[in-house]
């Protein structure tokens, strides 16, 4: 079996969940069996993954695996559904709270129950209450109707255990808590129950991935593809049957990226690096990188793929091409992760300077932040430009297919990159790129002079003159667009799976499958 290994599947997803995903419906496509294997608990994270196309066989969950909850019929469970041991219990819906309001015949209080006011009212969770007003136990539910977690209150109102039941009601897995010196309440240990009744203890949730792990290679011969590094870099390289195991990059390994052969490494791929050797391949998303691995790493036994994060279906690659006058003029857009690497308001700086000579040209920004910080840059930048009425944060969508249809450029100023599916889906849909000359993948899919512009890193005038230069001349704009409709080809389906197959023959060979 082939396994992407992550942390979880949120809901506002990064470029590393969208490019598993996409990886995911190429493997099947060519039905190639493959899981995505998740760390943490998340009570929705069946829905997610549905959401996102995904099905109950594609999805490997630690903590499903050893409550034996991988596969389950759906329910929908409503508070009139719950028995809380008491008769004649009186309940008052607390709608703008989204709860219910739980008392026993004697006036007491006993329960809140939280639900999902978007599904029916179905129950999330249960919060108890004793004879004396005090919250004892939290009972979490999975979004497909079951109790999944509970937290266990102390006195202090402190959460000192959590449990995870099985389908029996068996308290499979424990997390336990405790006061530190600096009376922090923190983990401090976890227990587990596995498949065959032994119990083990772990110091860490490390620990415990690695014995999940193990469990999941117990036949051997795997492939483990390894996407979010930092989260078990050195335990796929101590698997206790043999594995085939992929160091996957996903940014740029150098901390500046500017100067990739020389400064110190991405905190997030250094041990990795280091231990190139003991990984079976490593994949770099563009033959930049690869060619720079080789360079300063110098792998003997680790074999080198270079393989696009990115695919461009063929239902894109042939729909109907939009044409520049069809456009809205002077529409630019950036669709990333509002964060301090992608340099937003030096973009602004540049549109302002594009202002001045075309008035039209506006900016549409569409991604999610986790800080206002960064928010409040950009709208200081574009203030301070005198651009605030052109400049608009759109925040986070799935599909955006419709903004790329209507926009002329997308602009890209990050410090540093692995890929940019971003960019990647903007060219399939015609916009013409302009970017920074970024590390790796910005100045790898734009083209300088054919599909767009690449620009002195951090030059801001530079950007804006091209931008200035593509808007002023119609024609230019269309031979790009043009241009970047056909330059998708390469991250077709087609292609993306050859080099797929290339690692997957590689695999079979060293694990003796041929």
């Amino acid at each position: 079996m082939i396994y992407f290994i992550n942390f979880n599947l949120p809901e506002k997803k990064s470029g590393i969940e969208h490019a598993e995903l996409k990886r995911m419906k190429l493997f099947a496509e060519h039905q190639t069996p493959a899981k995505l294997i998740t760390r943490e608990w998340s009570a929705n994270l069946h829905d997610v993954a549905a959401a996102a196309g995904l099905v109950d066989d594609q999805l490997l969950s630690m903590f499903d695996y050893y409550q034996g909850r991988e596969h389950v019929v759906r329910q929908t469970l409503h508070v009139n559904d719950l028995d809380f041991g008491v008769d004649n219990i009186t309940i008052q819906d607390e709608t703008n709270n989204v709860r219910y309001l739980l008392n026993r015949p004697d006036g007491h209080f006993l329960a809140r129950v939280n639900y999902d006011p978007a599904h029916d009212k179905q129950v999330m969770s249960t919060e108890m209450f004793d004879g004396y007003g005090n919250l004892y136990c939290v009972n979490n539910y999975d979004s497909r109707g079951f109790v999944s977690e509970i937290d266990w209150y102390s006195p202090d109102n402190k959460v000192e255990r959590k449990e995870w039941l099985a389908a029996d009601g068996q308290v499979v897995i424990q997390q336990f808590f405790h006061y530190d010196l600096h009376q922090k309440l923190v983990d401090t240990g976890w227990w587990l129950r596995d498949h065959q009744g032994k119990i083990f203890t772990f110091n860490t949730l490390r620990e415990f991935f690695q014995k999940f792990l193990n469990d999941v290679n117990a036949t051997g011969k795997n492939i483990f593809i390894l996407d979010r590094s930092l989260l078990a870099d050195d335990i796929i390289l101590d698997l206790k049957r043999p594995a085939y195991t992929v160091f996957h990059l996903h940014n740029s390994q150098g901390a500046d990226a500017q100067d990739e052969m020389h400064s110190i490494l991405n905190d997030n791929y250094e041990y990795g690096l280091y231990n190139i050797d003991n990984y079976s391949a490593v994949v770099s998303a563009t033959p930049n990188q690869t060619e720079d691995v080789q360079k300063r790493f110098h792998p003997q036994h680790a074999k080198l793929f270079t393989i696009p994060v990115g695919i461009v279906p063929d239902e894109r690659l042939n729909a109907p091409r939009i044409s520049e006058e069809d456009r809205t003029f002077g529409r630019v857009i950036i669709a990333a992760r509002i964060s301090s690497e992608k340099q937003m308001p030096r973009i602004v700086h540049s549109l302002a300077l594009v202002h001045k000579e075309v008035p039209e040209v506006s900016l549409d920004i569409w991604g999610y932040t986790n800080s206002e910080k960064e928010k409040d840059a950009i709208k200081k930048a574009a203030e301070e430009g005198g651009i605030a009425n052109a400049v608009s944060i759109k925040g986070y969508s799935e599909d955006i297919g419709e903004v790329y249809d209507h926009a002329q450029i997308f602009a890209l100023a990050s410090t540093m990159e692995g890929f940019n599916l971003a960019i990647m889906e903007a060219i399939s849909h015609g916009v013409v790129g302009v970017t920074y000359d970024t590390n790796y993948g910005p100045n790898s899919i734009i083209q300088d002079g054919k599909n767009g512009y690449v620009v002195p890193y951090n030059d801001e005038q530079a950007m804006a003159d091209r931008i200035t230069k593509l808007l002023k001349d119609p024609q230019l704009l269309q031979t790009m667009s043009t241009n970047a409709y056909e330059s998708a080809q390469r991250y077709s389906s087609d292609n993306v799976w050859k080099a797929w197959k290339a690692l997957l023959d590689d695999a079979k060979k060293q694990l003796g499958e041929d």
